[in-house]
């Protein structure tokens, strides 16, 4: 609930300043052309092992990217009000979605190295034969621009409104963010599904589930809550946002953490459950896989990891309402979506068991960096928070 009072008054908007944080920026600007430099050199050097790499790099960061695009559909779906003042770090997340989709260059350019259907003449494989028609390069290709064209042009555009929302407080731009939301939702729905059977289902194309698509979004949705809480955090100990996002806010935001790690292994337990007492060849060859060797450690890791031990934390009041120790918790929920798309990718090249490689972490690095530089070039151009939103002095006078 939330106590609603005409008589607060609307507090000035939040700027970031960059010039504090120009060193950073620089530094982020740095590494991210020497690992995008070391990552090219690395397509000639080992092209096999970078695909992939550069895969698990790209599938992390897009599903926070993904996950922060729909909590921001969501809240203007909903007329969400507690979200108002955490809203515009999750559209400044979201548009990053524009240049994660330069950054799949790679893997179009790659794409031999990493699925073997596109190698595969017509007439040596029945069941890949069975669905050509979807499983081609052109079609393919104009599913990645479906996709993330309309992950794009939806968050530029939401943030868009947002900021011109700023000026004058005009509702209309509220009315018009819920259109474009509830237009959203579907097509988010769709691409994020459709976007997970191509880039990662297919790395396997005898294996299919129906629920992958559900398991990537469970991820998606976590994790980007968990991130955030690190972001909200960071800008507060940074002295922003200070008298805007109070405990209450972190208490929701760790209730959907706490909501989204049930919901994972929920929709995680489903699917092997479905897989194992089907017993279907095709289908236990995925989890057959990643219970090899050294894989099964891992594996055990991320259930252990993912939902045990935050659920048990998270189930306390007091950590969902303590900045600190909530960031803890949200920073190993993002460690494990980490491991999580690391368990789908890379045992599609090592069947056998763990192989790190260098590039590995020279793909996260790169990506990271990348969204990181634009992220602090982003933020300083609009207010840490909507400041003109209908609905701000209730988000500010939240109780739980």
């Amino acid at each position: 609930m939330s106590e609603r009072s005409q008589t607060v008054p609307t507090p000035e908007g939040e700027y970031f300043e960059s010039s504090r944080f120009a060193g950073l920026s620089f530094l982020l600007g740095l590494v991210s052309v020497i690992t995008l430099v070391l990552c090219a050199v690395g397509a000639f050097v080992n092209p096999h092992q970078l695909s992939y790499s550069w895969l698990f790099a790209f599938a992390f960061f897009f599903t926070l990217c993904a996950g922060c695009f729909f909590w921001t559909i969501v809240h203007h779906a909903t007329d969400a009000e507690w979200t108002v003042v955490v809203r515009r770090q999750l559209e400044n997340i979201a548009v990053l979605l524009a240049v994660l989709a330069l950054l799949f260059v790679p893997i179009l350019l790659l794409r031999h190295h990493l699925y073997a259907w596109m190698d595969i003449p017509r007439g040596h494989e029945a069941a890949l034969d069975s669905k050509r028609a979807y499983l081609n390069f052109t079609f393919f290709v104009v599913r990645a621009i479906v996709f993330l064209g309309s992950f794009i042009v939806a968050s530029q555009l939401l943030r868009c409104l947002s900021v011109r929302q700023d000026t004058d407080g005009n509702p209309r731009f509220t009315i018009w963010m819920r259109r474009v939301s509830f237009a959203s939702l579907p097509m988010f729905a769709f691409c994020l599904t459709f976007g997970a059977f191509d880039w990662l289902m297919s790395l396997n194309y005898r294996w299919f589930s129906t629920m992958f698509g559900v398991y990537i979004f469970a991820g998606a949705a976590g994790s980007s809550m968990s991130l955030l809480v690190l972001v909200i955090t960071a800008l507060r100990q940074a002295g922003y946002l200070k008298d805007v996002v109070t405990v209450e806010h972190y208490h929701i935001m760790g209730k959907w953490m706490f909501a989204f790690c049930i919901f994972w292994a929920y929709i995680g337990f489903g699917q092997y459950m479905l897989i194992w007492y089907a017993n279907i060849p095709e289908e236990t060859q995925f989890f057959l896989a990643r219970n090899t060797q050294s894989w099964w450690v891992l594996s055990m890791l991320l259930v252990i990891g993912r939902f045990f031990g935050p659920f048990a934390i998270l189930l306390l009041r007091s950590i969902k309402k303590n900045p600190h120790q909530l960031s803890i918790v949200a920073g190993w929920i993002l460690f494990m979506q980490l491991l999580d798309m690391y368990l789908i990718v890379l045992p599609a090249l090592h069947g056998t068991g763990v192989h790190a490689s260098i590039w590995d972490l020279l793909s996260l690095i790169a990506v990271g960096a990348t969204l990181g530089f634009v992220y602090l070039r982003l933020v300083p151009r609009s207010s840490l928070f909507p400041v003109r939103d209908p609905r701000l002095i209730e988000s500010l006078k939240l109780v739980n």
